[in-house]
């Protein structure tokens, strides 16, 4: 079974115009992410999809495999469509380009239940959310059934505790595994009431009738959305890098 993962990044960020090539510690940050991908050993190639001339220089440079494709998509799925449409794979995973801390297990659980079940028509990852996000809205959450599958992602604190709670909150980890006819369905599919509503594209895959297979893992420990962010990611990595050394 052939298996790509394919990074969508774009230069556009509206709190961070050119992050994906941020310096992160003598690195592009989309150059982390790249051998993050690589080093989970979970697909068969690994890909950047992007609209800009200049993330596709500095993926030449640094070696990584790279897609030049439409600027008018309106999120990195569709992005990943424009891919499929060109590659042909049985599973896509979509790691975002905005994760340099991203662990490798965490991919590899993601790609995993697609890889060994047929059945499976696309996956995504939790971890425990802990009590102090309980309450941000930038913490989406997922709430499964007793297969694993989703019921409902929300920024939302769910399940709502109106008795004593009986399970923790679930942190939804925004890495995707996809069919590749589930994928190019996306890319048909209008936005959907309640995607509209919680800003959330995962809704349109359940607002369709698409189930979501959700894996437990490890969420990264800090993506990147603002310039104060990047740099409390250098000094991860540069404590990483000192315990290394030692």
């Amino acid at each position: 079974m052939q298996s790509l993962i394919v990074i969508p990044a774009r230069m556009g960020s509206t709190r961070f115009p050119g992050k994906p090539l941020c310096d992160l510690m003598g690195k592009p940050m989309l150059q982390w992410v790249v051998e993050a991908a690589r080093s989970a050993g979970a697909a068969d190639g690994v890909v950047v999809a992007t609209p800009d001339q200049e993330i596709v220089d500095a993926c030449n440079g640094f070696g990584a495999d790279v897609v030049l494709t439409s600027p008018h998509h309106p999120s990195g799925t569709d992005r990943l469509a424009e891919v499929a449409r060109g590659t042909v794979a049985d599973v896509y995973i979509n790691v975002q380009g905005d994760e340099p801390l991203i662990r490798p297990s965490t991919i590899r659980v993601c790609a995993h239940p697609l890889l060994e079940d047929p059945g499976i028509a696309m996956g995504s990852v939790y971890s425990e959310c802990a009590p102090g996000e309980w309450d941000d809205p930038a913490v989406v959450k997922v709430v499964t059934d007793l297969e694993g599958y989703a019921l409902y992602f929300s920024r939302f604190p769910l399940p709502f505790p109106r008795n004593e709670r009986a399970t923790g909150i679930k942190k939804h980890v925004g890495i995707y595994a996809f069919r590749r006819d589930t994928l190019l369905a996306f890319a048909n599919w209008a936005p959907t009431a309640l995607e509209r509503t919680e800003g959330l594209e995962q809704l349109r895959f359940l607002e369709h009738g698409v189930r979501i297979y959700m894996a437990q893992g490890e969420g990264a420990e800090m993506a990147v959305d603002t310039p104060e962010q990047a740099e409390r990611v250098r000094k991860v990595l540069l404590a990483r890098s000192s315990t290394a050394s030692k």
